[in-house]
């Protein structure tokens, strides 16, 4: 058998050199060169062979990918932590759990109302819903929680400052809502307590350029809706919408229809776009009073009369853009509203309550002539003189807010106020976490419905200045 194996393998050298004549002695020299080599490569793979498993081993005190003893034990000591870490977070619920929250301490100077001081945490309820004491002055913290499935959950507190708090509830809870996917994650069922969506400004004091909002967010718009609905986004679109009660958490007795609100969104591109949004059904009417409601049944707190608020047919519309690119931002809103049998003035011949309605506009740019610094202006028109005026939720005459007719008794009663105000600030972003903010703001209308406290006359106009400091983490 090997004289077989030899002489294949000399037939085959033989045939790989045909340009050689070689002898039987030269061939069987370079048989054992062969043979040489072969058995050297052997040792090589066997030497290779028996250092991989003490490589592997790792725990007999060799080297591991080029670590010491001391750091292959550190490395899975930490492997060995982290996995006990990631156990610990997801039994306790804290897996994919978000906590946010602000503060913004206010300083706040309004001319007609001859007050001057520090803004927080007062409660609306005691002071009611103004221009200058709005959503500012507050503090939140936010709970978000995203579960497996893509499910979202969100309460959101804000003690005295929030919607709860504006619409009457008394309570804490400014958002508390769920997002629930259906089929995949683009179409969503929303339901809870959800802060009115409408226009370009936003309620948070992180979110808003100046202190106080447009004369559209404070008069014009929900404050928050109570329902359930739908959220879809398509693309560059994205479109909601909500079956709620408006401005309430329940409905009272005999009230059983609810109110449609919606909101659609469109991204044209990496700097600008556009959305509408509006309201229709009922809603609530302080001027509406139900007159079969017995005695004590609850009081008006605009009159003091006793009263059953009715709701009647509300309808709300409003269209707003932006352009956002390098230092400049620049926003913009117009809106439209009426509510049935809501004008501050009754008919003078048969005394029956008529429609109010309004519409507006408000426009704000901004620049950051500085990294950390950035000017603000704001410019608001709203137009009320229908009926003696009448805006959402404020249906008699408000001499701080400057809605309704001329308080002189040789006034027109008919014509409402038409209100303007143009705003100046100026914020300055001292780091990741805090913002300064400076505004002056002049508010005026066409008829001298501003209350001057101090000589208990009325003006066309009135004048605040505020400063506040707005803290996040």
């Amino acid at each position: 058998m090997k004289l077989f194996h030899c002489t294949a393998l000399a037939l085959t050298l033989a045939t790989a050199f045909p340009a050689q004549a070689q002898s039987n002695a030269d061939i069987l020299k370079e048989l054992q060169a062969l043979k040489a080599k072969v058995a050297t490569l052997e040792a090589q793979i066997q030497a290779q062979g028996s250092k991989a498993p003490a490589a592997a081993a790792g725990t007999a005190g060799t080297a591991q990918w080029g670590m010491t003893p001391e750091q292959t034990k550190e490395l899975n000591r930490v492997g060995v932590k982290t996995e006990a870490l990631e156990d610990a977070v997801e039994s306790q619920g804290l897996k994919m759990l978000k906590i946010s929250g602000f503060m913004d301490p206010t300083y706040l100077y309004n001319q007609r109302q001859n007050r001057a001081g520090f803004q927080f945490l007062n409660p609306v309820a005691l002071d009611g819903y103004n221009y200058d004491n709005s959503y500012f002055g507050g503090a939140s913290i936010d709970f978000q929680k995203e579960m497996e499935g893509g499910i979202k959950w969100r309460l959101t507190l804000v003690p005295n400052r929030g919607t709860g708090s504006v619409i009457g509830d008394g309570s804490i809870v400014h958002e508390a809502s769920v997002s629930i996917p259906l089929g995949d994650l683009q179409t969503r069922i929303i339901a809870g307590q959800v802060p009115d969506w409408s226009g370009y400004e936003y309620l948070p004091a992180t979110q808003n350029k100046l202190i106080t909002h447009n004369l559209l967010f404070d008069f014009t718009l929900p404050t928050a809706y109570t329902g359930a609905g739908m959220e879809i986004t398509s693309g560059k679109w994205l479109m909601k919408w909500m079956l709620n009660n408006m401005n309430s958490s329940k409905r009272n007795a005999g009230e059983r229809a609810p109110a449609f609100a919606y909101r659609v969104d469109y991204s044209k591109g990496e700097f600008n776009g556009f959305g509408f949004a509006g309201v229709h059904g009922y809603g609530t009417n302080y001027r509406a009073l139900d007159s079969s409601t017995p005695s004590g049944a609850g009081i008006n707190p605009v009159t003091g009369d006793n009263y059953r608020t009715k709701d009647t047919r509300l309808d709300l519309f409003e269209l707003d853009g932006y352009f956002i690119r390098g230092d400049w931002t620049v926003q913009g809103q117009l809106s439209y509203g009426q509510q049935k049998s809501a004008s501050i003035t009754a008919d003078p011949v048969t005394g029956e309550l008529r429609d109010s309605r309004w519409y507006g506009a408000s426009a704000l740019a901004a620049y950051k002539f500085m990294p950390r610094w950035e000017v603000v202006g704001r410019a608001d028109y709203l137009n009320n003189r229908k009926n003696g005026g009448g805006l959402l939720g404020y249906t008699v005459a408000d001499d701080r807010n400057g809605i309704g007719p001329n308080p002189d008794p040789m006034g027109d009663a008919e014509r409402g106020a038409n209100r303007m105000a143009v705003s100046l600030g100026l914020s300055w972003l001292y780091n990741l976490n805090t913002t300064f903010k400076a505004e002056t703001r002049l508010d005026r209308a066409d008829v001298p419905v501003f209350l001057d406290v101090k000589t208990g006359e009325y003006r066309k106009s009135n004048t605040v200045f505020g400063t506040s400091v707005v803290v996040s983490f």
